[in-house]
């Protein structure tokens, strides 16, 4: 692992400014200024630097290094990191730093002179002087900056760190979930923020602090038994959210967890979880033909990135390099990787508003989501918050445009559109439920347009039933997963797709996608999005049914199937669940191979 980050940073020693304080990665901006931009580059490779240091390993790249502190926080240097108020992107960076200073303070505080020291102190101090008007994740910056100072003997403020930390505890919902700030988010940002920068502090203030300490262990081993729900048997982890180029820092909690010496499960589990995942990463096509981290998830797309990316942003990633601290001697290097235990193949998480759902025997993950959205309206909100279903094998996909189904690329949801080719999906939810076998949720496209929708699992298909009230005509298109097309001649995509008229598969050598008209559809059709909407798959085909409604009440039950594509499962197509309904709105959902009841309804 040691090799693994030395080659990822060899990349950035040709791209640094020409007083160090920076690094040029690329072209594309941000909504910060390019200087910040070029800061941020240069502080995000740390996270996996400054561990490799603190566990022995040796870099050239320090020299270098220092010298870009020295002149970014001398103030008449013209590479100056300069003075900010609030809500500052060089906050976010500042983390690192105060990390640093306790983690590997021989590298990154003692070569410095007496007065280069206090340039340091002073910069960093800014973020004990600003008002923070940022509640949530970023609160942990502060209280990383502060620890950093007491590590290495510089005056520290203790009144904020407590101020902060408790406010971090207003955001505990139980059972290990935090909410990022008072949001509806319960995203990454819980694992590789909130937990991850309390379990550090565990680690490091565990004799300052020892009941805070404590009981940042204990919540985040809780949070554990519910999290691995989220990685798949191939090391890959579900897609979903904002901030997914940060990739690989998707496994960090686990990472943090073995540096703080918390084992929800066996030592062998965990390194499994972090190894098979670092390596299906870097199979993927993440890296430029400069060898330097892209925007992007499964591949470089700035479609699907934030307006705070910049070309640096990605190297967040690098937070997992966190295990390079332990001792050569640690057990973690030693323990031979374990596969996942066994696990329930649906798993209620209502903080998470989610079932996830784990098919015996096909080692991908579909997470049915209701009631989950961002307190700012970020790019393709509604793609990252509000879809059906997301999964491991077919992740997601984002509008590249808003006319037609083509562009919005509506996979996992069901788009409404006043027969105009301009659709909306679901967005906020007025009402949600999350049951232990099905999920709920109502929603408002229109001020009189009423969609109420369950979502219920039944192994490698799910089930969804839509009630619509409306005052107006519409056109529905409700799509599947969206499968990755070929990318080469090997098959004809016209033989891999099943077209019927009530259903509509393609069979890819990346997976089944399928949907089966239950009721209340027109016809199955078959939607090619835009190139580059999907996070796993530049080029993909959306299995959709389609019908126009006229004003009225509708029922629309569809049957929806996600599975690798091999000769068991593509039988397994040919036997969607059995839902039987009624004109009085009865509705029973029936596992067609074992006829167990699933899910009763009177609408």
């Amino acid at each position: 692992m040691q090799k693994a980050v030395l080659a990822t940073l060899e990349p950035l020693k040709r791209r640094f400014t020409s007083g160090y304080a920076g690094l040029t990665l690329g072209s594309t901006a941000a909504i910060h200024n390019d200087a910040i931009a070029l800061m941020e580059a240069f502080a995000r490779p740390l996270w996996g630097l400054i561990p490799h240091a603190s566990g022995g390993g040796e870099s050239d790249l320090w020299p270098l290094y220092l010298k870009g502190i020295v002149n970014g926080t001398d103030p008449k240097h013209a590479e100056y990191w300069g003075e900010f108020t609030t809500q500052d992107q060089r906050m976010v960076e500042q983390a690192v730093f105060g990390f640093g200073l306790a983690l590997a303070p021989h590298k990154l505080w003692e070569p410095l002179q007496e007065q280069e020291k206090q340039q340091l102190y002073r910069w960093l101090n800014q973020i004990n002087l600003v008002d923070h008007s940022n509640p949530n994740n970023w609160l942990m910056f502060t209280v990383l900056v502060n620890m950093g100072f007491k590590k290495v003997g510089m005056p520290y403020n203790q009144a904020i760190m407590d101020e902060y930390l408790d406010m971090i505890d207003t955001y505990y919902l139980g059972d290990g979930w935090y909410s990022d700030g008072k949001t509806d988010q319960r995203d990454y940002y819980i694992p590789f923020g909130m937990h991850f920068y309390t379990l550090i502090y565990a680690k490091l203030m565990e004799q300052d602090d020892p009941e805070r300490a404590r009981i940042y262990r204990e919540r985040a081993k809780t949070f554990a038994e519910q999290f691995i729900y989220w990685f798949a048997e191939d090391g890959s982890s579900l897609p979903f959210g904002r901030s997914q180029t940060y990739r690989f820092a998707q496994v960090s909690f686990w990472c943090a967890l073995v540096y703080a010496g918390v084992e929800p499960f066996s030592l062998g589990v965990i390194k499994g979880i972090i190894m098979r995942h670092l390596r299906w990463w870097f199979a993927q096509p993440i890296f430029t033909s400069d060898g330097l981290l892209s925007i992007g998830y499964a591949y470089a797309n700035l479609i699907m990135g934030e307006s705070y990316n910049a070309p640096g942003s990605p190297y967040w990633a690098f937070k997992s390099f966190l295990i390079l601290d332990l001792p050569d001697d640690h057990p973690f290097w030693m323990v031979e990787e374990e596969p996942l235990p066994s696990l329930k193949s649906v798993s209620a998480q209502p903080h998470a508003r989610m079932l996830i759902c784990k098919p015996e025997d096909d080692g991908h993950i579909t997470a049915l989501a209701s009631g989950q959205m961002a307190n700012f309206d970020m790019a393709h909100s509604a793609a990252k918050y509000a879809k059906f279903a997301y999964s491991t094998r077919f992740g997601f996909s984002v509008p590249k445009g808003y006319y037609g189904l083509g562009q919005g690329a509506y996979d996992s949801m069901l788009a409404l559109s006043e027969c105009d080719e301009h659709y909306r999906v679901r967005r906020f939810c007025e009402e949600f439920r999350i049951e232990e076998q099905h999920v709920y949720s109502r929603w408002l496209p229109w001020h009189d347009v009423e969609v109420r929708t369950w979502l219920v699992p039944a192994g490698l298909w799910h089930v969804r039933i839509h009630h619509i009230r409306s005052s107006r005509c519409l056109t529905a298109a409700e799509g599947g997963f969206a499968v990755g097309r070929m990318t080469n001649f090997a098959l004809s995509e016209t033989e891999a797709v099943k077209a019927e008229p009530e259903r509509m598969a393609a069979m890819m050598p990346g997976g089944i996608s399928g949907i089966v008209n239950v009721q209340g559809y027109g016809g199955a059709v078959m939607v090619y999005p835009e190139a580059n909407t999907n996070l796993l798959k530049p080029r993909t085909m959306i299995p959709t049914l389609t019908v126009q409604l006229e004003p009225g009440e509708h029922v629309l039950i569809s049957a929806v199937y996600g599975a690798s594509n091999r000769e068991e499962n593509r039988r397994r197509y040919d036997l969607p669940p059995i839902v039987e309904y009624t004109l009085e709105g009865n509705i029973v959902v029936t596992d067609a191979q074992n006829g167990s009841v699933l899910f009763r309804l009177d609408i």
